[in-house]
């Protein structure tokens, strides 16, 4: 069955899947993820705030999100967003984004609407005597969020936003419509210039797979260690 498998392809191409290919791949992920946390919080924030009209914007910008296929998310900001910031600024042609941006904007927003429920559910967890002692000791809103009620929300719901991270690295092969050299993509060119379509792709399966399940390893190690401290 594997006679006619030549997996020397891919050892002669490991440093440029690597090395350009799972590099940016990594590197997505992570400003995806940073950015996808903070905004993310922000909405927690707007939804769990005294404030109808706040609640209800971030209520339906996490549906709409979490409503929608991420592919056809990446085509939209792909194409839409040039002419938005064309919109914007007043300028006579659409704005050159770039790929790399454009990607980067569409998965922070897009994960975004997931990382907001699970901080809003770890800040959900926090005793309701914790901010009412914090705030009979003086400290405003803005500072028991940020001093109290965050930080333990965060430690609490680690595990569930890095495995969410996980899904993020997963999906980041999506940019590969964009034609962009992620992993897949750097793995996708090798195919289809050597003709090996089998053997990068199967290689490129199994990366994906090993670097995922020794992640969520690392996630229930982790799980482990919070249930002993609390």
């Amino acid at each position: 069955m594997f006679s006619n498998f030549d997996f020397g392809v891919i050892i002669r191409t490991l440093p440029y899947l690597f090395y350009e290919g799972m590099t940016f791949t990594l590197m997505l992920t992570g400003l995806a993820a940073l950015g996808g946390l903070v905004f993310g919080t922000a909405i927690a924030l707007m939804r769990l705030s005294g404030y109808k009209v706040l609640g209800r914007i971030a209520g339906v910008y996490v549906d709409f999100m979490r409503s929608l296929p991420l592919v056809l998310v990446i085509f939209w900001f792909y194409f839409l967003v040039p002419y938005i910031g064309q919109w914007v600024t007043g300028a006579s042609r659409p704005i050159s984004v770039g790929a790399f941006a454009s990607s980067l904007i569409t998965f922070i927003m897009f994960e975004a609407a997931y990382f907001s429920e699970i901080m809003r559910a770890g800040i959900q967890s926090i005793s309701r005597g914790q901010p009412a002692a914090a705030n009979a000791l003086g400290l405003t809103y803005a500072q028991t969020m940020r001093y109290v009620v965050l930080p333990q929300a965060f430690r609490n719901m680690l595990p569930v936003l890095i495995t969410q991270t996980i899904v993020l690295f997963q999906d980041t092969s999506l940019v590969y419509v964009l034609s962009i050299t992620d992993f897949l993509g750097a793995a996708s060119k090798v195919a289809q210039r050597d003709g090996r379509l089998v053997e990068m792709y199967l290689f490129a399966a199994i990366v994906y797979f090993t670097i995922s399940c020794i992640a969520s390893f690392g996630v229930r190690r982790l799980q482990a260690r919070i249930a002993i401290i609390r």
